[in-house]
């Protein structure tokens, strides 16, 4: 497959350079993938919005793409999209890019890439996200698209979008995922130092990644602090005090937020960690404590609710 980075001008570094190492490591990895950095316009080399200078840039006229191809589309610094003589300046840009959409090319954008997407025409009546700081101006200009304002990562068809700098990286290794399998991006995430996602017989993604898909600060610190520290006792009245909130007020947004209560995300938190553990070899009565719970029974009763058979280890 081929995979292009538009470079466009004064580029956000992290939005472009964060997907495209990822893609440097499936192909270290054995992943067949032709990279190309294309130019918005005809110049060879862009100046990022950090000042870092890129060149050899292709002309984007020189290719076609086909569904079997991918194009990352970063963000750039807001002056530029917002000038009146933008959409005009590169609307042969926008031709193009419309023409690789009707061919099923797989577009994505991180940040404020979003922008260009919708210059052109393809988030009209379609899911999206961008960065949260131009989520009213985006609604004001692109009223046809859906925004999804709670949201780091959305997919609509051939269309993927991300909240903004470094949920590139999410992005790019979601995409790889879905290329190349489960297993092939627990490499590439294990090699850039990201959280590993399970082997292909999970039924679902990690309970350490579900209910991480929304942009609340709080609530991301009160999953990691769950998360970090399943062998201790935690009680809601301390994690509210962690994010300066009332116990009550904690368990109504985190459950708006997640869809689901802080028990049962503890729950299935132990569960998971209990079965990685005891496939290891752990003994049950280890176990036990490094998920918090108080005895054996106690782990037994969790593993019968959440899962549809015990581990062997405990039906002894």
């Amino acid at each position: 497959m081929r995979a292009f980075f538009l470079i466009p001008p004064e580029v956000q570094l992290l939005d472009i350079t964060g997907p495209a190492h990822l893609f440097y490591e499936a192909q270290e990895y054995g992943a067949e993938i032709e990279t190309h950095y294309l130019a918005m316009d005809t110049k060879a080399e862009e100046i990022s919005s950090a000042g870092m200078v890129l060149s050899r840039l292709q002309p984007f006229s020189d290719f076609n793409l086909s569904k079997e191809d991918l194009l990352f589309i970063p963000g750039l610094e807001s002056h530029l999209f917002f000038a009146e003589d933008f959409r005009r300046k590169y609307q042969h840009f926008f031709d193009w890019l419309q023409i690789q959409n009707q061919n099923g090319a797989k577009i994505c954008s991180v940040c404020t890439g979003a922008y260009i997407l919708a210059f052109g025409g393809l988030l009209e009546g379609k899911e999206c996200t961008t960065h949260w700081k131009y989520f009213d101006d985006f609604v004001l200009r692109f009223p046809k698209a859906n925004l999804l304002q709670d949201r780091l990562l959305v997919k609509d068809g051939n269309l993927y979008s991300s909240a903004g700098v470094s949920s590139g990286i999410d992005l790019a290794l979601f995409v790889l995922e879905e290329l190349y399998g489960s297993v092939f991006a627990s490499k590439i995430a294990k090699e850039v130092v990201i959280y590993v996602r399970r082997s292909p017989n999970d039924p679902q993604l990690s309970i350490f990644l579900q209910y991480r898909n929304h942009i609340e600060t709080r609530i991301h610190q009160v999953q990691d602090a769950l998360a970090q520290n399943l062998s201790q006792k935690t009680s809601i009245e301390n994690l509210a005090e962690k994010v300066h909130m009332s116990p009550r007020n904690l368990t109504r947004l985190f459950k708006k937020t997640t869809g689901i209560t802080i028990g049962h995300y503890l729950d299935q938190l132990r569960v998971e960690k209990a079965v990685q553990l005891l496939s290891q070899g752990e003994k049950v009565s280890s176990v036990s404590k490094s998920c918090g719970l108080k005895s054996m029974n106690q782990l037994r009763t969790l593993l019968k609710k959440y899962t549809n058979s015990l581990p062997s280890e405990l039906l002894a």
